[in-house]
């Protein structure tokens, strides 16, 4: 079976991975439509442009002839907000982010553009999945393009949660040194975060972000016994981990309903 397809990104237009992703879902026959941010947009997180007008272009000869390509000057989710508002005439059955040039594991998905515009999809009703490549510079994006033709087979025609959002993250490693497929927990991932002080060519004072990632990698497992994103994409596994835009904390709502100062407010 396929699917109407709507992908977005956060590298950009031109980026080699949107570029894969798309190709390879034109290919095996579903019916595409690419809409990215015109230049890089990575670690925006949710922000949408609110104080100043959004553009799109149409992009020819860089994708599959069987895709449709917009170039937008917006967010991530500028992006796939403006496609579902604007630019298709009907809604996708899927909304796709990716493929990301880095992982997006643990509390970088709080950051990412990749996973937020995928969200921005479930926010809309729409079953959506974020791909990333774990690594920041090889152009090798065959297996996770694979790999994402092969997950939509399975997922077109079934029966899927409500605000279904799949975060798949996959190890830069040759297809034969895959390990298998993982559901897995958000990881934890953490930074010391410096800011290097530099001069501008007028001698002005600019800071640039310039820390280190420091991994927080346990055994991997719960009581549900779940390894971590981190752990998998280590150990040469693709990583599923379902996620939710609902935020709420409902063991700390429980805790604080007994709170005699919070009951108090209440009366």
């Amino acid at each position: 079976m396929t699917a109407r397809l709507l992908i977005g990104n956060d590298d950009g237009i031109f980026a080699l991975g949107v570029r894969a992703l798309a190709n390879a879902m034109a290919e095996a026959g579903h019916e595409v439509t690419v809409v990215c941010p015109d230049r890089e947009r990575s670690a925006t997180g949710h922000s949408l442009t609110m104080h100043e007008p959004i553009r799109a272009t149409r992009i020819e000869g860089i994708f599959h002839p069987a895709v449709t390509a917009w170039s937008c000057s917006g967010t991530p989710s500028d992006c796939i907000k403006l496609a579902l508002g604007a630019l298709l005439d009907r809604f996708p059955d899927f909304v796709l982010s990716g493929i990301n040039q880095g992982s997006n594991t643990g509390t970088d998905i709080l950051y990412s553009g990749t996973v937020s515009a995928a969200m921005e999809g479930t926010i809309e009703g729409l079953p959506s999945i974020a791909f990333s490549l774990a690594h920041y510079t090889s152009p090798e994006f065959g297996v996770a393009a694979n790999f994402a033709v092969r997950l939509m087979d399975k997922l077109v025609g079934q029966t899927l949660p409500e605000s279904f959002l799949l975060n798949v993250n996959v190890p830069s490693v040759p297809q034969e040194k895959i390990a298998g497929v993982k559901l897995a927990r958000q990881g934890i991932r953490r930074y010391s975060d410096v800011f290097q002080e530099r001069l501008d060519p007028r001698g002005k004072v600019y800071y640039w972000l310039a820390g280190e990632v420091l991994t927080d990698v346990d055994d991997g497992r719960d009581t549900d016994d779940l390894h971590t994103d981190v752990w998998a994409i280590e150990h040469h596994y693709i990583s599923l981990t379902p996620l939710r835009f609902e935020l709420t904390s409902y063991g700390e709502v429980e805790q604080m309903r007994g709170w005699a100062w919070v009951q108090a407010l209440a009366e």
